[in-house]
């Protein structure tokens, strides 16, 4: 297995990035080999002060950087040598199995759009973040930033992926998909929300469960799989990280609220794309690159690009 990671991409690289990627090493099995996309003077000078041998890594040579003020589209299209256009490039031939990047996140959606393509019969791809429960398992929420504004074949479809998500990246064989909405009654809501929740209801490839409030997130019985727009999921999202910087700026320390650490998960998948591809958040440092790379490993494992294609042109999963 060859996991690309964006060695240029969020706002401490390469440093933060190349320091991750030294942390992750000893966590993955001798098939797995990290792939470092960038500058590589920067990344063998890195290696060094670390004590690290650059033999430990493939290292691909770029001399280009899309930032996060570079507009997406333009940047992707113009800047071909930059450490994100290259990493799809790559994924897009089959010389590393999954790219994993704290960049320009709109830069990262344009390549996964257009370079390795949404797979067919998807809708929209999308953001899947893990959502911690006081039980102390988690659920996975989506969309959580690609699309602001959804249809409602579109959360029908979040929760088809989302079931195979939790399915086979989490290992819940028939999980629960919750409707995220301001009531419990299948008539509360927005008119997208209500007529989603006429499609989820009796859909037989969904376990669907109703809807479920803002304040029954978080407890101990919340269902595996939450549904809603992206505008909604990343609000919930930086909310919880709200929340966790809030109590850390009191001394209040709790294992259940370090879960909303952003570090300790790494990053999100985007899901529906023909490739397995992980987002960082832009002010990703060393633990967090770490654990983008292991949850990169993770998707690659379940083959979970390849069984929702499989699933969609079969008309059921293998």
């Amino acid at each position: 297995m060859r996991i690309g990671l964006d060695a240029m991409g969020g706002d401490y690289a390469p440093q933060a990035a190349v320091e991750g990627a030294a942390d992750a090493l000893p966590k993955l099995d001798d098939k797995t080999r990290i792939v470092l996309i960038g500058d590589e003077p920067q990344i063998t000078a890195i290696l060094n002060e670390l004590s690290v041998e650059k033999s430990h890594f493939d290292v691909i040579h770029t001399s280009e950087v899309i930032t996060m003020a570079d507009h997406p589209a333009r940047a992707f299209s113009q800047k071909r040598n930059s450490s994100i256009a290259v990493g799809f490039g790559m994924l897009k031939k089959g010389l590393i199995d999954g790219f994993a990047s704290a960049g320009n996140t709109g830069a990262m959606l344009v390549g996964a759009s257009y370079t390795v393509n949404v797979i067919p019969g998807i809708y929209r791809p999308a953001l899947a973040a893990l959502v911690p429960s006081i039980s102390g398992k988690s659920s996975v929420l989506l969309d959580v930033g690609i699309n602001p504004d959804t249809k409602p074949d579109i959360l029908l479809q979040y929760g088809i992926l989302g079931t195979m998500y939790v399915r086979h990246v989490m290992g819940v064989e028939n999980p629960r998909v919750a409707l995220i909405n301001i009531g419990e009654e299948e008539t509360k809501g927005s008119m997208a929300v209500r007529s989603a929740y006429e499609l989820m209801k009796d859909h037989p490839d969904i376990n669907f469960v109703g809807n479920i409030e803002g304040s029954a997130l978080f407890s101990a019985d919340m269902p595996e799989v939450l549904v809603c727009d992206g505008f909604v999921g990343n609000v919930i999202i930086k909310q919880a990280e709200a929340f966790f910087t809030l109590l850390k700026s009191k001394n209040i320390n709790d294992p259940f609220f370090d879960r909303f650490d952003f570090e300790n998960i790494g990053g999100t998948p985007v899901i529906g794309v023909n490739a397995n591809i992980v987002i960082g958040h832009g002010i990703s440092k060393r633990k967090a690159i770490a654990n983008m790379l292991l949850e990169t490993v993770n998707v690659v494992k379940a083959d979970l690009a390849g069984r929702i294609k499989l699933t969609l042109s079969n008309g059921k999963e293998d």
